[in-house]
């Protein structure tokens, strides 16, 4: 298992997207702390827990996660956004450069994803993965 003992934060409201999530990422060896709904939960995870990374759903319920984004960025912590709307949403000048998955995603997305960020670190290198870059990931 490529990311064996990796704990990756997982922040997504919608429940069936989360569950294919936590799934993906327990089948890579990662340990999942959530998956968190709701803003206050997310910068509470943010704050206090041990991971070595984060997905973070952009939309919270109509709230933006970018405080529990700023939290993470500030303890050091490489995250990566999820959207559908990537190409739509004007991502605060802070992670105009952060790494991001576009919705729907592959289960190879998000691989290539956490292992670029969690290879390099919070390194502000804009990764895309998604259905934008779907013929390189057959």
């Amino acid at each position: 298992m490529i990311f064996s003992g990796k704990r990756v934060l997982v922040v997504e409201d919608e429940f069936l997207v989360a569950l294919g999530l936590e799934d993906n990422l327990r089948s890579l060896g990662c340990t999942v702390v959530g998956p968190i709904a709701s803003l206050a939960g997310a910068m509470e995870a943010a704050a206090h827990e041990r991971v070595d990374a984060a997905i973070l759903d952009v939309n919270l319920a109509g709230e933006a996660v970018y405080p529990a984004a700023s939290i993470l960025a500030d303890r050091g912590i490489p995250f990566i956004f999820c959207s559908g709307y990537t190409g739509s949403v004007r991502m605060p000048t802070e992670f105009a450069d952060a790494p991001r998955v576009a919705k729907p995603y592959t289960s190879r997305a998000i691989a290539e994803a956490l292992s670029d960020l969690l290879s390099s670190g919070p390194s502000g290198e804009t990764i895309l993965h998604g259905p934008a870059n779907a013929a390189s990931e057959m």
